[in-house]
């Protein structure tokens, strides 16, 4: 009986353990300086976009639309959100994580809920600028500005952490994208 009931402290102390080191792992402070808008940025600019052959379901102008998208919905609301309990759980984890690797990995075919596909998704270079410009007014976003708007599935976020999700978002999108 002594045995057992070691062998249940044991297995909870190591829970535990695992637990609370995964935690202060992903809480870390990371510093992601090879993930700022400004880099991103210029990635856009330097893609050639006539040699540019995509992997993806989607062609290389929706994609950058899809990827504007998001970024304006940071600024002025995402039109469906994920259940509270979705953002508050699920949602922080998988941001967490990401936030932690920095690095995303997600659907690449998968639309952000509610968003509105009928603009123009035949001309890459009008989405580039598009999405150029939508990065570079978010970052003149002043840093405490009360603009930003829960994201859909990750919930609040403040400029840092949502700068870090676009680039990590644009980034994913772009391992689809080759060179010919």
């Amino acid at each position: 009986m002594k045995r057992r009931s070691s062998l249940k402290y044991l297995a909870t102390g190591g829970i535990v353990a695992v637990v609370g080191g995964g935690h202060r792992w992903l809480s870390k402070e990371r510093d992601h300086a090879d993930l700022s808008i400004d880099l991103v940025i210029k990635r856009l600019d330097s893609l050639a976009l006539d040699s540019i052959e995509t992997t993806g379901v989607w062609e290389v102008a929706r994609t950058f639309n899809h990827l504007a998208q998001s970024v304006e919905y940071s600024m002025t609301g995402y039109p469906v959100l994920k259940s509270k309990f979705f953002r508050d759980y699920v949602g922080t984890l998988a941001f967490t994580v990401f936030q932690a690797k920095g690095r995303m990995t997600h659907g690449l075919a998968e639309e952000i809920p509610g968003e509105i596909v009928d603009q123009d998704n035949t001309n890459p270079t009008r989405a580039r600028v598009r999405l150029i410009k939508a990065l570079e007014n978010f970052n003149e976003l002043n840093e405490y500005e009360e603009s930003l708007q829960p994201h859909f599935a990750y919930g609040e976020l403040n400029k840092k952490q949502y700068a870090l999700a676009h680039a990590m978002h644009v980034n994913n999108h772009l391992e689809e994208f080759r060179v010919s």
